[in-house]
């Protein structure tokens, strides 16, 4: 993931895909092709307090957090101490930890926003998200509660190049756990290292951490972002395949496959593209050169 350094007023990390906005209390969606974390308000070069806070598609707790102290004027590191106090409903596999529920949607600041406020608000439209009927049928339908149904969303997030490989990324992760494969997933070690990576060495595969998906099997502890709507309905509705691989060789050009063999030929074009520099092979959109824990 790139992030560009932006103007002063505003902070923008680009994110491809959709936003949902809320206005006086309701959700509607909005398709949106590149977003602020920050949204300022309408003062001159942003001296004014932002009025609203967009959080994109995909974006890590860490990164939520400081965008809220940020758009609240408040020290580094005052949101995230703010946990303690703020109660929020969350699953019990959470353990407290809100990853994967702070919906990504456009939250209105007003005078009283509060840190606590503002994650509580998060947290109840991600529960109005994902616990819906057709959210719960999908998981059970697939073996799995709506918790471990965010967190394997919140790696098609993570993984999957555009909105219409979602499915497919899903399947992939589905067609692993059930043949029961290791992930090898960068973007879960990735997250477990604080980072974001094309560039995984086979020394990173085996750090011994919990989110080290060619170590570990099963899915990682928590989510490891915080997934939209379309990421959850390819969960929840993921196509049928016999895909175990995919590499995004080029911009545009994300190839799916059951053989490890042509996943191998695709992953050297993906490297050959980058100039040869060889990293560790993963199941996913970041796959290298091969790894012994490949499939």
């Amino acid at each position: 993931m790139q992030m560009n350094t932006p103007p002063r007023s505003t902070i923008r990390l680009t994110r491809r895909g959709r936003a949902a906005l809320i206005a006086t209390g309701a959700v509607v969606a909005a398709a949106a092709v590149a977003v602020p974390l920050l949204s300022v308000g309408s003062g001159e070069g942003g001296a004014e307090r932002p009025t609203s806070l967009v959080v994109p598609e995909g974006r890590r707790a860490v990164q939520v957090y400081e965008a809220v102290d940020k758009a609240l004027g408040l020290p580094a590191g005052s949101t995230k101490k703010s946990l303690a106090k703020a109660r929020l409903s969350l699953p019990a596999e959470a353990q407290g930890n809100p990853e994967g529920y702070l919906f990504p949607a456009t939250y209105p600041l007003a005078k009283k926003t509060t840190p606590e406020s503002l994650l509580t608000f998060m947290v109840e439209t991600a529960h109005k998200k994902f616990n819906g009927g057709q959210v719960t049928a999908g998981a059970q339908r697939n073996a799995m509660n709506v918790y471990q149904a965010v967190t394997i969303a919140s790696i098609v997030q993570a993984e999957a190049a555009t909105k219409a490989d979602m499915g497919k990324v899903a399947r992939v992760v589905f067609n692993r756990l059930e043949r029961g494969m290791p992930l090898q997933m960068d973007s879960t070690l990735n997250y477990g290292l604080n980072r974001s990576t094309l560039d995984t060495s086979v020394a990173d595969t085996k750090i011994d951490n919990p989110y080290n998906s060619y170590r570990r099997m099963g899915l990682p502890p928590t989510p490891i972002a915080n997934p939209g709507e379309d990421a959850m309905r390819a969960v929840t509705n993921p196509p049928p395949g016999d895909w175990l691989y995919f590499v995004t060789v080029k911009p545009g050009d994300t190839r799916f496959t059951a053989s490890y063999e042509e996943h191998l030929r695709n992953v050297a074009e993906f490297n050959q593209r980058r100039g040869g520099r060889p990293s560790s092979a993963s199941t996913g959109s970041a796959a290298a050169s091969p790894s012994p824990t490949s499939g």
